[in-house]
């Protein structure tokens, strides 16, 4: 069985890097932010996953971590209409229960995977039932 999530865990991989890359350019997110959302990976880890993507192996909690930022991300496309209105909603205070008018943004890049899945959480309840 192990044998079977690493294989998962290596077919995963490159395409979750190429997917929070994207998700980093679009919500113009600096290193150190990166790093958080990652789980505190460290800034060389970062540099060559992206210029290798093939190369990587990222752990489970990486790809879950990676998994919720394509959720918010998703969730906030179906939200607003305009790509820039939804790329931009991270950075503004928010009134919201979960942020307290602070973005979305300090819990996104606070390094906890609980304040990505309570952002997805509250997004996925904005969006209504499937």
């Amino acid at each position: 069985m192990e044998s079977v999530l690493a294989a998962s865990s290596a077919n995963l991989s490159a395409p979750a890097i190429r997917a929070f890359d994207k998700i980093s350019d679009a919500w113009q997110m600096d290193v150190a932010e990166q790093r958080a959302a990652l789980g505190g990976v460290s800034r060389q880890t970062i540099y060559n996953w992206r210029g290798h993507p093939a190369r990587a192996r990222l752990s489970d909690d990486q790809l879950d971590r990676i998994s919720c930022l394509l959720g918010i991300y998703k969730a906030l496309h179906i939200l607003f209409t305009r790509p820039g209105q939804a790329d931009s909603w991270i950075r503004r205070p928010n009134s919201a229960v979960p942020f307290g008018g602070r973005p979305a943004a300090d819990l996104l890049f606070g390094g906890r995977m609980l304040d990505l899945i309570r952002v997805r959480r509250y997004l996925d309840g904005a969006r209504g039932a499937w």
